[in-house]
C-alpha cells in the first residue's frame, strides 16, 4: 500500500506563471536589447522608450501565448498525451473566459506601452504594434491559422527579429538603419528555433490532430537538421553587421555563447523525449539571451 502524499493542487500563480511560458520570454527580450544597443552607440539611448518597448514586446508574448492556449483547446490540439507542459485551458486548470479575458488584457497593456511609443518616436510603432497583436492572435486563432500550416517559424523570425529589433531602433532615432535589419536576423533564428523545439517535441500529437507545422511537415529528422541551421546560422550571420558604418570585430563576442549552441544541438538531435525536450526548449531560450546580451555588448564596444 502506497503511502505517498497526494500531489498538492498548483496555486494560482504558478498556474497564470504556467499559463505565460515562462521558458519563450527570452525571444521578447533579446530583440529589444540588440535593437536599443545599435542607436546607444551614437549616444542616443531614451530609458523611457526601452522600458515601454521592453514590456510592450513582454506583453504581446504574453498574450500570444494565452492565444495560443485558448485557440490549440477549442481546436482540440492539446490532448492528454501530448509531451509538453500542461495547458492551463485543454486542462481544465482554467476556464476558457478567464484565459481569453487574461489574453485580452495583456494585449491591452501592450497597447498602453504601444500609445506611449507612438507619441515618443511615430505613427510607424503603431502599425508595427497593431501587426504584432494580429500576429499573436492568429498565430492558432482566427479561421486560417497560419502555426497550422507550417508558417510559425516564418512569422516569429519576422516578428521577433527584423520587427522587433528594426522597431526598437526605431523608437530611439525614429529611423531604421541597415545595420539593424542585419543584426534582426540571427535574433530571428534563435527566435524561431525555439518554436522549431516546441515543434519537434510535440510532431506526433500535431500530426494526430491535423497540425500541419513546419515539423510535421518535414519529419522529424530533417527538422532536427533545419534546427541545427537556425542555431549555427545565428552565430554565422551576426557578424556580417561588421561590413556596416561603425561596428567592429567586437561582435564576435556573440560567439562565446557558442558552446552552449553545440551542447543544445546535440541533445534535440539525440532525444525525443518530452522531459528532454522541454528542458532543450528552456535552453533554447536560453541561449538566445545570452547570445543577444554578448552581441548587445559587442555591439556598444564597437
Amino acid at each position: 500500500m502506497s503511502t505517498a502524499a497526494p500531489a498538492e493542487p498548483a496555486r494560482p500563480v504558478q498556474i497564470w506563471i504556467m499559463a505565460s511560458r515562462v521558458r519563450t520570454l527570452p525571444a521578447a527580450v533579446a530583440p529589444v536589447l540588440v535593437g536599443t544597443a545599435l542607436p546607444a552607440t551614437t549616444g542616443t539611448f531614451r530609458v523611457g522608450v526601452f522600458i515601454a518597448a521592453l514590456l510592450g514586446a513582454l506583453f504581446i508574448q504574453v498574450g500570444t501565448n494565452l492565444s495560443n492556449d485558448y485557440s490549440d483547446a477549442r481546436r482540440g490540439a492539446d490532448t492528454e498525451d501530448r509531451l509538453g507542459p500542461v495547458r492551463v485551458t485543454a486542462g481544465g486548470l482554467v476556464p476558457p473566459r478567464q484565459v481569453l479575458i487574461a489574453t485580452a488584457v495583456s494585449f491591452g497593456l501592450a497597447v498602453v506601452c504601444g500609445i506611449f511609443l507612438v507619441v515618443a518616436s511615430g505613427i510607424e510603432l503603431l502599425i508595427i504594434g497593431v501587426l504584432s497583436i494580429a500576429a499573436g492572435i492568429l498565430y492558432t486563432g482566427g479561421p486560417r491559422p497560419y502555426g497550422y500550416e507550417g508558417l510559425g517559424e516564418v512569422f516569429v523570425f519576422l516578428f521577433f527579429g527584423i520587427v522587433a529589433v528594426a522597431g526598437s531602433t526605431f523608437a530611439q532615432i525614429e529611423s531604421f538603419p541597415t545595420e539593424a535589419f542585419v543584426l534582426a536576423v540571427p535574433v530571428g533564428l534563435l527566435a524561431s528555433a525555439i518554436l522549431v523545439v516546441n515543434n519537434v517535441r510535440d510532431l506526433d500529437t500535431d500530426s494526430r490532430v491535423g497540425k500541419r507545422t513546419l515539423a510535421v511537415r518535414l519529419g522529424r529528422s530533417r527538422t532536427r537538421t533545419m534546427f541545427a541551421v537556425m542555431v549555427y546560422g545565428a552565430f554565422l550571420t551576426a557578424p556580417l553587421a561588421i561590413l556596416g558604418a561603425g561596428l567592429n570585430f567586437w561582435l564576435f563576442l556573440s560567439w562565446l555563447a557558442l558552446p552552449l549552441a553545440v551542447k543544445l544541438v546535440r541533445t534535440v538531435r539525440n532525444h525525443a523525449d518530452g522531459p528532454t525536450l522541454n528542458g532543450a526548449l528552456a535552453a533554447t531560450g536560453q541561449l538566445q539571451l545570452v547570445f543577444c546580451v554578448l552581441l548587445s555588448a559587442g555591439i556598444l564596444a564597437s
